[in-house]
């Protein structure tokens, strides 16, 4: 007789932590106009999301693991309103 130890990838906790963070990915992941800007992210976590694959979360909301040249889009109208409410 086997236990869940004996083979920890088939069920149980791994398995449910494993499915809980794919559905939370791809919760967090939302499509939509966002796509067409730039948004504002402090540095420290794009470089992060670079490391980890992780989504990271812009000034507006918007929520996705970044992977475009910011450079090719306008700036999110949201975010550089927020940015400049708080330099201002």
């Amino acid at each position: 007789m086997s236990t869940p130890l004996d083979a920890p990838d088939q069920g149980g906790v791994t398995t449910l932590d494993r499915e809980l963070e794919q559905l939370l990915n791809e919760e967090l992941q939302e499509p939509g106009d966002h796509e067409r800007f730039s948004h504002y992210v402090k540095k420290e976590k794009i470089l992060e999301s670079a490391l980890t694959g992780k989504p990271v979360r812009a000034l507006c909301g918007k929520k996705w693991t970044p992977g475009r040249d910011p450079e090719k889009f306008p700036v999110c109208p949201t975010c550089k309103e927020i940015y400049e409410s708080m330099m201002g």
